[in-house]
């Protein structure tokens, strides 16, 4: 058998279980990631998680800083194939063109739905009830390439967009495996993209983040799941910037209460009026302090204080 030699491009944790099932069953030459990046306020510079995954496993590291100007570099060890999950920057021609087998990504959407960097957020924050992992060739465009293989899972009302990243991941790492065989093989016949039925999804800007309790219960639990454990959900709480982690939809509806009025407060939640009924914060982070759950956080607030403050 022809012995196929790959070389990964992936950056993020969704990226590993990807790169684990390469090594564990193709000749992986090496691994292309995002520069290392500074986090935190102390702006500690950062390896990726590709980055530490393959330190494991001893193999060549490539971090250009732009793979345009780079290109050359990543393909000294002449792959056979190419393939990508979350790498964090465009292919240019000189590199789709290059493998004999190919370019392939492994994009977490049912493509043409959701292209971009942020297929799961969005699916939650829209209310979708399905996404899954698209198998695709790469092309110029952004996620534009024809579809070889798709598989969907459901979202449920407990995923948040940690939870169904690593559902997906797990998804991905299995149904790229799957797919490779067809492809070398050449027996696969891949399935151009409807542009008609493309959507997008972009990087989650800060204003996006913002909790608008003039919307409706149902959309406010999608956005506070959807944006966990990333970049996370926030309000104000008089004057104070408030991270909402977990919330659910509650029971009652206060016709004549202002919208993001604190309403209830619960054992383990603070109700909170909404558009259309309420929603109970279960865990937040005020300004200031630890990340904690309302309960706790309840132990050292005054209750009937609370009631009546808007959340903005």
């Amino acid at each position: 058998m022809e012995k196929i030699k790959v070389l990964f491009m992936g950056t993020p944790e969704f990226s590993v279980p990807v790169l684990e099932a390469l090594v564990k069953n193709y000749d992986v030459i090496g691994v292309v990631t995002q520069p290392d990046k500074p986090v935190g306020r102390k702006q500690i510079l950062t390896p990726s998680a590709v980055k530490i995954a393959s330190s494991n496993y001893n193999l060549p590291l490539f971090q250009p800083i732009s793979l345009r100007k780079e290109y050359q570099e990543v393909l000294k060890g002449k792959p056979d194939l190419i393939v990508t999950c979350a790498y964090g920057q465009f292919l240019p021609k000189e590199v789709l063109d290059a493998p004999k087998y190919g370019c392939i990504n492994v994009h977490a959407s049912l493509l043409p739905k959701y292209r971009g960097g942020a297929p799961i957020h969005k699916a939650i924050i829209n209310g979708e009830s399905e996404t899954g992992i698209t198998i695709m060739e790469m092309d110029e465009e952004m996620d534009h390439g024809a579809i070889l293989a798709q598989e969907k899972i459901p979202i449920l009302d407990a995923d948040t967009k940690g939870s169904l990243s690593e559902k997906l991941s797990q998804l991905g790492a299995k149904l790229l495996l799957e797919t490779l065989p067809q492809v070398i093989a050449k027996t696969i016949k891949p399935i151009p993209q409807n542009d008609e039925e493309k959507t997008f999804a972009y990087a989650i800007q800060r204003a996006e983040e913002r909790l608008d309790f003039n919307k409706d219960t149902r959309s406010l639990f999608n956005q506070i799941r959807g944006m966990n454990p990333d970049p996370i959900a926030y309000t104000t709480l008089q004057g104070k910037i408030m991270k909402v982690y977990r919330a659910r939809m509650g029971d009652h509806v206060f016709l004549e209460k202002e919208n993001g009025e604190i309403v209830e407060i619960y054992k383990d939640g603070i109700g909170v009026s909404t558009q259309d009924g309420e929603l109970i914060l279960e865990e937040i982070q005020l300004e200031g302090k630890k990340r904690c759950l309302v309960k706790d956080f309840l132990n050292g607030a005054k209750k009937e204080e609370l009631i009546g403050l808007v959340l903005q």
